[in-house]
């Protein structure tokens, strides 16, 4: 029980006590007398005699005639000193105060006396306010219910507008009341029953109906409504009387120093009151009553006295309650204002309160803000709430919609309040149509979906939902109509539709698209909007791959509008009309109509009468051309076919799916089946069956069939596959992730967990593991990761590996899982948890657990910690992937790893020299068995003695000793007998053996070398039994063998002997011939026949020894894929950069096979940034097919010049900023609200980011034609993340310094907008750089010009071509100018810190060269005047072209910030650092703006929170505090909105999420404030004095005191 509590439940106690206490009599007969009542005796006062009979009774003094009211405090005196307990008589005298305020309020002469006598028992301090005020508005709220304003208004008042106030009022303030009206059985409210006469007292009953101004005889006769009506009038006229006395008494009560928690009590009830004002009458018929009923003189009376308290608290000069606390009160939300000035006047100045401070919750042009899906990471732009949703709820939220307070909010329900045609309404439908057209993972619709109503049972909303089925139905419509435009303007789009069909069908599946519906909107559009728009069946094509939805089915079939909707079906059917009739996809658009027809008839008898009966007959044709095809026997030759045949095919998918299946199963076995030789195995019995190779289905025929087919085709293969007892060929499995590829959205299947759904035991069998694996490591890495399972993926892989690292001899399927598993952890670009359920060490190998550090050291510093959360939980998972492992990194690697994950290694032990001294203890022992087993005349059999009896320490220094024994002579070690060992101990054993005899191998160097020998002999030797071990008798596998090198590169010598065994020849000519047979990387282009590579010249004697399984994609050379990189990031780090310029030129061919090789450029350059020679980039980026990246046409020259470094021209940083807008940034509607800005003749629809016309004009010079399919760009994985890293790529490679490049940026954002308009209208030159002044406001500063021209964006920027810029974006002026700002943000957020520490240098130095911001001249009016223009939104401004260098400016930081990972975010207090002094209101308002938007986003960082807010305060002290001397004096009132600010981003951040009504400030937070306000001048000191842990000052504090109780 909280403090408040304890203190009323004490107080409810001892009243309970003083109803006996003998002053109570007394004192009732003190005031009765005064108050002109009779004191006679009644029979009820024996409910008041003190149990004791023989107590002594005192009697006031009796007169005829009220005496003087002069007299009173005399006579409270005289009966004050007949009692000694003083404290005891206050309490009483208090509840009979509370009584008679109660019963006499409607008396006006008694009123008037009961304030008289309160204010002179003040004057002898007689009145305890604190426990008065309190008391006396319980009791109030208890007489209104017994009145009959009834359960009804209490309720309202308890429940719903006391609980928009956060200080709500303890449960027991209101039953507590009724303490005070027991000694009175008589209603409370006697007034009710007799207006103006003489009220009746507890001991003076009189008759109602005698006093009454209306008979009862009268009343007796009246109707029950008109009877109701008037005592609803006399009960409205009671209360107003009341509560107007009550407001008198308070305002009395206030003039004294009441407690915060007082204070709140006071306003809640206010607030109360005031928001349900017109709750009058029950019983009345509402529309009866509202007609005739008026607010009366006494309600507006003390409705007036309720505004004068309120205003009274939140007074600047006393500051009783915060402003703030009206602002969220809900106050000026009432429904029915009545017609009155003063609640007018408030109303309207919360309103303007409110949204100053909601302005600065919200970046500049945040309704520009939208996920451009350029990077592979999902940011939230919501805080998850402990409070407010269920984590098994919580959902990724794209975007918000910001409350009237400014917060971001989300949920089903606001989405469905969202009104067709508002901004909110297309800001959606721009982030699902810009979805649409940009294909993200279907794990990101996954997770902003909504099932559509009429599919989905009846259930509560979803708390993270922000799109409606209807929005999403809209925007694929309007997707549709775009495609339609787009093939009707003969551009070819073949491959825009593809891939949109592949995310219609998900869609249509995943039901979030009622189809109905969708047919009816969808018809209204093309028929009633342009009806020349559908001239082409593609729509009809489009649906035809829906028919076979289940959902799509049950509409046809059994839905009360299926002839309706058929109907539809029906209308969309076009002739085709196509100038090249053989192509594949004119047949296809020619036959289509018929195929729907056909399974329309099929589907429904109904509504055949309703089918085109030329396009059935026309589907004989189709008939007729299969049976001559297939003649029977339904086998073909997919490798001969014409266009004709092709387009052919694609019809019978769509009408006979099933034949056409099994043609193509039939064609991939057509070679039949051979018996598989024993190879090196002779004496496995097990006969295998393998299936003779043929060519894979070419991409451009599987393309076109229809989605059921894709599906049939991915089942059946499946079966053949994993199912079959006969090994599939090469061609089969080929063609199978050929189709995933080509329908990432629809086919998608997480292999392990589809397969056990199959059959649980098909994962046992030792051939499918590996089949498996194969697929997913050398064909599936990239869907997976973009399908955002990769996490997923890896924890499945983990558990093989976990299973099988301690299993003997099962080395081949440990080694493929665990290259999978390192290029798995190397793919994740975010933050992950090493464990799926996240406790204990993790089941990682050694080298996992180290490649694990590694990956989390490029991702952290190249892309930021995303969450908080996950910055809390990293030593955590250090320790986890620490648990079982020795090894340490060396000072070089650690100098590039972030700072946050350095700290967490940086003290743990090297314990390397422990391990050597484990070996010279065991090394006589080991050398001993080593030699009894490998001396080249040892006895076969004891092999197996060793195997069995051997001591697992020493079995771990197996390959050091005999290593030992070759002594430079590998020939003389029995390799029989060393195959033999390793390949029967487990592959755990093997890795181990591995790291030591690395340990031991450098150890021994070191000893040699104190002898004097030449370092180039141990090497050649060294290197020499190496390759015994890998190449000669392929003992160990060279992966781990080489990283095991690399993880020791504190030894000088251990990169050495890497780089020799890398350049060595058997290495050189096993890359090659894995080059040769393997054919292009780009496996999904070869047509001919793959050729499989013999078990043992692919993998090695090591890992294939009894295995009889083929291969399909698996070599000891791409195995080295994911090592190659790591190699060349450590000798980087150790400063061997000719060494990795060597490597990279020599391993290239083979790094073009690298499944993420785009990525590994990427994040090499960002990861070394500052520390890469210019030849080095140059070679890295050749890694890359330079053909098929957009690189900007000038970039070779930037990168490649002879000549002296020169920064490259402003126009090719603008050039690359327009490739982002046009290619990256969410395209803008013509109903949005840029869209009828600026020049009309300029507002034209923007063309699709991706045609020839846009690409080439923005400067993207290798983008090809049409819309990429994801298997042409796997690595990154779309084509906005493909564009929006390129650009990364250049900015990373330019051989210019970090400066430059962002003053370039920033130079062209700030002045972008003059720069435009001067080239469009000819004005260079012109004033201001702005050609429509005549347009322009009235100036900022009240006419003053030069203010104007300070604020604003002064001049253009030089160089840049401007001439046809405009034009290339298919915006107008003043819309390209603020999506440029939005795309050098999101630009910035991606480059690594380096770039941000210099935006906020230059953010700061444009800022402060505001000269108007310096100027002691100026005065407030015009500074603030100024400010408040110079940080309208840019979008606003540039629809009058004034746009200004601070707005831009801002807005830029506002875009960085919205993209920028949480981790980064503290770097942004960079900004303030370097505009510090603030000694202005002016640059306070600036820094505000800044800086107080990521306040809610830190919402559940608290930490950073914590510095920044801290910061803002540091700041508010500049210019307020108690030593500060401003150039100019300013008034605390200046910065009101920033103090309303404060409390709700507090509030805010204590309720991590939108504010309700029992969130409470963090008591840290409160503390933190506290301190920094201890620093002010009094005056703005006052304004936060309720942001403190002081219960007698704060009314948080006093009103949560468990928060100060305990501070944890």
């Amino acid at each position: 029980m909280d403090q408040t509590q304890t203190q009323r439940s004490v107080s409810a106690s001892a009243s309970r006590a003083f109803q006996f206490h003998p002053a109570r009599a007394a004192i009732f007969d003190l005031f009765n007398l005064y108050l002109g009542r009779s004191s006679r005796q009644k029979p009820e006062d024996s409910t008041r005699e003190p149990p004791n009979k023989t107590q002594k009774r005192v009697v006031a003094l009796n007169r005829e005639l009220p005496p003087r009211n002069e007299q009173f405090l005399l006579d409270f005196e005289q009966l004050q000193s007949q009692f000694s307990d003083q404290d005891q008589l206050r309490v009483v005298t208090e509840s009979v105060l509370i009584s008679l305020v109660v019963s006499c309020s409607g008396h006006a002469p008694r009123a008037e006396f009961l304030l008289f006598a309160l204010r002179s028992l003040c004057s002898i301090g007689y009145i305890n306010w604190d426990s008065l005020l309190p008391t006396l508005l319980s009791s109030v709220s208890s007489a209104e219910m017994t009145a009959g304003q009834g359960s009804q208004a209490m309720a309202a008042v308890s429940s719903t507008s006391l609980s928009q106030s956060g200080m709500l009022p303890p449960s027991s303030s209101i039953t507590n009341s009724a303490t005070f009206q027991s000694s009175n059985p008589a209603s409370p409210l006697p007034s009710v029953h007799g207006i103006g006469s003489p009220a009746q007292s507890g001991i003076e009953p009189s008759s109602c109906a005698a006093l009454s101004p209306v008979k009862s005889s009268d009343i007796s006769c009246i109707g029950q409504q008109p009877t109701a009506r008037v005592n609803s009038s006399i009960r409205d006229n009671a209360i107003s009387s009341l509560r107007q006395l009550c407001c008198k008494i308070i305002l009395t009560g206030l003039e004294f120093n009441l407690k915060p928690v007082t204070h709140a009590d006071i306003f809640y009830h206010m607030l109360s009151w005031l928001v349900n004002w017109d709750q009058r009458q029950q019983g009345i018929d509402e529309s009866d009553g509202a007609k005739s009923w008026r607010p009366d003189k006494a309600l507006i009376e003390w409705l007036h006295s309720c505004l004068d308290v309120i205003w009274l608290l939140v007074e600047e000069d006393k500051c009783r309650v915060p402003f703030y606390e009206l602002l969220r009160s809900g106050l000026q939300f009432i429904e029915n204002i009545p017609d009155d000035e003063a609640l007018f006047t408030l109303i309207l100045e919360i309103h303007r309160r409110r949204d100053m401070m909601a302005m600065h919750m919200q970046m500049l042009d945040q309704h520009l803000h939208c996920p451009t899906f350029g990077t592979h990471r999902v940011l939230s732009q919501t805080t998850p709430s402990s409070s407010g949703e269920a984590v098994g709820n919580l959902r990724y939220s794209p975007i918000t919609y910001p409350s009237v307070l400014g917060e971001p909010l989300h949920g089903e329900d606001l989405a469905m309040s969202i009104q067709r045609g508002s901004l909110d309404w297309e800001r959606a439908l721009r982030c699902i149509r810009h979805a649409l057209r940009s294909t993200p993972s279907p794990d990101w619709w996954k997770r902003v979906l909504l099932v559509a109503p009429s599919y989905r049972p009846p259930q509560a909303p979803t708390p993270g939902a922000v799109f409606t089925s209807e929005m999403i139905c809209e925007a694929t419509i309007d997707r549709i109509v775009e495609l339609l435009k787009l093939t009707n303007s003969e551009i070819n789009c073949w491959q825009d539709w593809l891939v949109f069909s592949d995310i219609f069908f998900f869609l249509m599946k995943s039901g979030c698209i009622d189809f109905v519906d969708f047919v009816d909107k969808l018809v209204s559009r093309v028929t009633e909007g342009d009806q020349l728009i559908l001239r082409t069946n593609h729509v009809t094509w489009l649906l035809a791959q829906i028919m076979r939805v289940e959902l799509v089915m049950n509409a046809l079939n059994s839905d009360a509008r299926k002839v309706e909707t058929t109907r539809k079906l029906v209308s969309f059917h076009r002739e085709d009309r196509s100038s090249d009739p053989n192509n594949p996809q004119s047949i296809l658009l020619d036959f289509i109509s018929s195929c729907q027809n056909l399974r329309i008839w099929s589907l429904n008898t109904s509504t055949r009468e309703y089918l085109n009966n030329e396009q059935l007959q026309k589907g004989k044709q189709i008939d007729e051309w299969w049976r001559q095809v297939s003649k029977g026997d339904r086998i073909m030759d997919y490798m001969k076919m014409d266009d004709i045949s092709i387009g052919m095919f694609w019809v019978v998918s769509y009408t006979m799916a099933q034949p056409a299946c099994e043609t193509v199963i039939n064609w991939l076995s057509s070679a039949g089946v051979a018996e598989m030789l024993p190879g090196q195995n002779p004496q496995s019995t097990e006969r295998l069956m393998l299936m003779r190779e043929v060519s894979p289905l070419p991409m451009s025929l599987l393309s076109g069939f229809s989605m059921n087919l894709s599906l049939k085709l991915a089942y059946q293969m499946e079966d053949s596959l994993f199912v079959g007892q006969t090994v599939p060929s090469i061609a089969m499995v080929e063609t199978y992730t050929r189709l995933l590829l080509l329908a990432p959205h629809s086919l998608f299947r997480s292999h392990f967990s589809h397969l056990a759904q199959k059959n649980p035991s098909l994962l046992s069998k030792h051939g499918v593991t590996l089949l498996v694996l194969e697929i997913l490591n050398y064909r599936l890495l990239p869907l997976y990761r973009y399908q955002g399972k990769s996490k997923a993926l890896m924890y499945d892989v983990t558990k093989i590996i976990s299973t099988l690292k301690v299993k003997r001899g099962d080395h081949r399927v440990f080694r493929l899982a665990e290259n999978l598993c390192m290029n798995l952890i190397l793919s994740l670009r975010d933050f992950f948890s090493v464990k799926r359920e996240g406790k204990g060490p993790t089941e990682f190998t050694e080298t996992l657990n180290r490649i694990t550090i590694i990956t989390l050291a490029i991702t952290i510093k190249t892309r930021g910690i995303a969450d908080a959360d996950h910055l809390l939980y990293l030593p955590t998972m250090v320790e986890q992937i620490l648990a079982t492992s020795q090894h340490t990194w060396s000072e070089k690697t650690l100098r590039y790893f972030p700072q946050v994950l350095r700290d967490s290694l940086i003290a743990r032990m090297d314990k390397r020299s422990l391990a050597i001294q484990t070996w010279q203890q065991a090394e006589t022992t080991v050398i001993n068995q080593c030699t009894q087993l490998l001396s080249p005349s040892a006895d076969p059999k004891y092999a197996t003695t060793y195997i069995s009896h051997s001591f697992p320490q020493h079995r771990n220094y197996l390959c050091a000793g005999a290593w030992m024994l070759m002594r430079g002579h590998p020939e003389n070690i029995n390799s029989a007998n060393l195959a033999r060992v390793l390949r029967e101990f487990s592959p755990e054993e093997v890795t181990s053996n591995i790291y030591t005899m690395v340990d031991v191998l450098l150890h021994h160097i070191q000893m040699e070398l104190q002898h004097g020998l030449p370092i180039q002999d141990l090497l050649f030797n060294a290197c020499a039994n190496l390759a015994f071990f890998v190449w000669t008798h392929e003992l160990l596998p060279l992966d781990i063998l080489l990283l095991a090198l690399i993880d020791r590169d504190d030894d000088p010598h251990a990169l050495r002997i890497v780089i020799n065994l890398l350049e060595r020849q058997e290495l050189q000519q096993r890359v090659k011939l894995y080059c040769m047979n393997r054919g292009t990387p780009e496996h999904w282009q070869i047509n001919g026949m793959f050729k499989r590579v013999e078990l043992q010249k692919a993998l090695g004697n090591h890992l294939s020894w009894k295995d009889r399984y083929p291969t399909f994609f698996d070599d000891v050379a791409a195995r080295l894929l994911p090592v190659i990189p790591l190699i060349v990031y450590r000798l980087i780090e150790n400063d061997g950069i000719d060494a990795a310029d060597r490597i990279i030129v020599m391993y290239s061919q083979l790094l073009a096979y690298h499944p993420l090789r785009f990525t590994f450029v990427r994040d090499i350059l960002a990861y070394f940034y500052g520390h890469l020679p210019g030849k080095l980039i140059v070679h890295v980026l050749s890694v890359l097919d330079l053909s098929k990246i957009p690189f900007s046409e000038s970039f070779p020259q930037h990168i490649s010049s002879s000549s002296p470094v020169m920064c490259p021209p402003m126009d090719y940083f603008a050039t690359l900023l327009l490739g982002l807008v046009n290619n990256v940034i969410p395209p803008l509607h013509n109903n949005s609200k840029l869209g009828s800005m600026g020049d009309p003749s300029c507002n034209t629809v923007r063309a699709p980011h991706n045609k020839t016309a846009i690409t080439s004009q923005s400067g993207l010079a290798n983008a090809s034609e049409g819309q990429k399919a994801f298997y042409q760009i796997q690595d990154p994985g779309t084509y906005t993340q493909l564009v929006l890293e390129t650009a990364v790529i250049e900015l990373l490679s330019l051989p210019v310094s970090t400066s430059q490049i962002v003053s370039s940026l920033v130079q062209i954002v700030v002045n972008i907008q003059p720069t435009l308009i001067q080239s469009s209208n000819g004005l260079n030159g012109a004033p201001n750089g702005v050609g429509q002044t005549s347009v322009l406001p009235t100036s900022p500063s009240g006419g003053s010009t030069d203010s104007l021209g300070a604020g604003r964006s002064t001049s253009s920027v030089s160089g840049i071509n401007t001439s046809n810029i405009v034009s290339r974006s298919g915006y107008t002026c003043q819309q390209l100018s603020c999506l440029l700002i939005q795309a050098c943000g999101l630009l910035l957020a991606q480059l690594p810190p380096d770039f941000h520490s210099q935006l906020y240098v230059e953010a700061s130095r444009i800022i402060k060269e505001s000269w108007w911001l310096s100027d002691g001249t100026r005065s407030l009016g015009e500074l603030d005047s100024a400010v408040g223009y110079a940080l309208l939104d840019p979008t606003w401004a540039a629809q009058d072209n004034t746009s200004t260098a601070i707005g831009n400016i801002v807005a830029l930081l506002h875009s960085f910030f919205s993209n920028l990972p949480q981790e980064w975010l503290e770097g942004t207090h960079a900004i303030i650092k370097h505009l510090r002094p603030v000694t202005s209101v002016a640059m306070l308002r600036i820094a505000f703006r800044i800086m107080g938007p990521l306040l809610p986003r830190l919402a559940n960082a608290h930490t950073l929170f914590n510095k920044t807010l801290s910061l803002l305060l540091s700041i508010i002290v500049d210019v307020f505090g108690r030593n500060s001397q401003p150039s100019n004096p300013v008034e605390a009132s200046e910065i009101a909105d920033l103090i309303d600010f404060l409390h709700h981003v507090i509030h805010y951040e204590g309720q991590g999420g939108p504010v309700q009504a029992n969130s409470k400030p963090r008591p840290e937070v409160l503390a933190l404030c506290g301190r920094a306000s201890e620093s002010l001048r009094p005056d703005v000191q006052h304004l936060l004095s309720h942001l403190k842990p002081d219960v007698n000052s704060s009314i948080y504090a006093a009103t949560h005191p468990k928060v100060v109780q305990n501070p944890s």
